[in-house]
């Protein structure tokens, strides 16, 4: 008979030689776990966002991870760099050619069609969810990432673009990070001035190709615009001299810029003009924005979006006015770690820890249930797994508790419980079992 080889569930088996070797499966790099102590600063940050959102009227939607993988290619652009190296496609069992969502508008825009959302209709929508992108892991860029998106369709104003713009901006603010980043902004024009900027650049940049680093040399033929996002200090210098985008916009876009900007400084909100800010999806035109912190290193993005007005159509549907922003969540949450912005106590996960010595199990079990149904804001912990008082004690503190309620049998056989302040000096107190709730909603 063959021995069988038991693993435990996170183990791979390797034979070397005649020996079985266990290897530790990981996470894929690039692809991060999100321990308890991490969660909780996100559920605050997601719930303020959240919270933000509905006070401005927007509807949640929630659409697949995985999407036909056409619908990226007809959104972002054959020739962008998402589409060419970054993303999670595979051929499913059927044969069809299928992605991992690497950004959210696109779906955003298919889901909205598919179910008659936009047909003479106005939509404020948000989503929440992970994007995947195959690039090289680095800090707040990852593989798997989350982001907030926010997507508005059917208003073609520029006052729809100050509305997110002032949205993002409560986010940041709300937060407590407003002074630690800084709102750029620009003008993309229609696809008619893009394409007489595109040609200007492309003109002038074929008289300095030498001087052009390796990634803008290959974008020069497919994708010009995105060498003005270039990180490269020769091709930045070498851009001082270029044509400027918003010297080639079209009337209307000019009339829509300015209007923003007055609508912007109306709200309160500061920003900079920057000519070289372009998007790196094919289907952004006109507004183009971000928000950018010098608190994160090379990834100073914060949030970033803008104007799509020609998307829905290029999908299929009807010319439908649309503008939106992302925010990655990754990279939020570490602004908030840097400049201290995170709130204390959110490491707290329990208010009351109840202690149960000797056989008292089943009514500890009863105390508990009926504080979480009397006092529904309440977190309580109930003991489990045994040991004897001490070490129930020390768990007790473990646990961020501020009382620790103490069943014993002497306290069942007098209908009390024990209260004992874990985090302020104050004397042990005896409390009858009936009034129990009513004690605790005057001390926590």
């Amino acid at each position: 008979m063959k021995k069988i080889l038991s693993l435990a569930p996170n183990c791979v088996a390797v034979k070397k030689s005649q020996e079985f070797i266990l290897k530790k499966i990981q996470a894929i790099r690039g692809m991060n776990d999100l321990l308890p102590s991490d969660s909780v600063v996100w559920q605050f940050v997601e719930a303020a966002v959240a919270d933000i959102l509905q006070r401005y009227g927007y509807q949640e939607i929630r659409f697949p991870i995985l999407e036909s993988t056409e619908l990226f290619k007809r959104s972002i652009g054959e020739v962008t760099d998402i589409v060419e190296k970054e993303m999670y496609t595979f051929d499913d069992r059927n044969g069809d050619s299928v992605t991992l969502r690497p950004e959210g508008t696109a779906c955003c825009v298919r889901a909205c069609e598919e179910h008659g959302l936009l047909y003479n209709q106005t939509q404020r929508l948000w989503y929440m969810g992970p994007m995947f992108r195959y690039e090289r892991p680095q800090k707040g860029r990852y593989r798997q990432f989350h982001q907030i998106g926010v997507e508005t369709f059917g208003m073609d104003g520029p006052d729809i673009d100050a509305e997110v713009l002032l949205l993002s901006a409560r986010i940041l603010r709300e937060l407590g990070v407003a002074s630690f980043v800084t709102l750029q902004i620009n003008s993309l024009g229609d696809s008619a001035s893009r394409a007489k900027y595109k040609d200007a650049l492309v003109a002038y940049l074929e008289i300095h190709k030498d001087r052009l680093d390796a990634d803008s040399q290959r974008r020069l033929t497919t994708n010009p615009l995105r060498i003005l996002d270039s990180k490269e200090a020769s091709t930045q210098a070498l851009l001082d001299g270029a044509p400027v985008l918003l010297d080639y916009l079209d009337e209307a876009s000019q009339a829509h810029f300015e209007q923003l900007k007055v609508l912007l400084d109306a709200g309160g909100v500061s920003y900079q003009v920057n000519p070289r800010l372009v998007r790196g999806l094919d289907y952004y035109g006109k507004t183009a924005f971000e928000w950018v912190t010098d608190k994160l290193g090379s990834q100073s993005t914060v949030c970033a979006g803008g104007r799509y007005d020609n998307l829905v159509e290029q999908l299929g549907g009807k010319p439908t006015p649309a503008v939106g922003f992302g925010i990655g969540l990754e990279r939020l949450v570490l602004l908030l770690q840097a400049v201290d912005a995170i709130p204390k106590g959110l490491e707290q996960i329990a208010d009351i820890y109840v202690v149960a010595v000797g056989n008292v199990q089943k009514e500890a079990f009863q105390l508990a249930e009926n504080l979480r149904t009397d006092l529904p804001n309440l977190r309580v912990i109930s003991h489990c797994g045994g040991g004897n008082f001490k070490n129930q004690l020390k768990r007790a503190d473990k646990s961020t508790a501020d009382i620790a309620l103490i069943l014993g049998e002497d306290e069942i056989a007098k209908q009390v419980v024990a209260v004992k302040f874990l985090r302020e000096d104050q004397p042990q107190q005896i409390i009858p079992l009936t009034e129990i709730a009513n004690f605790l909603k005057t001390c926590i």
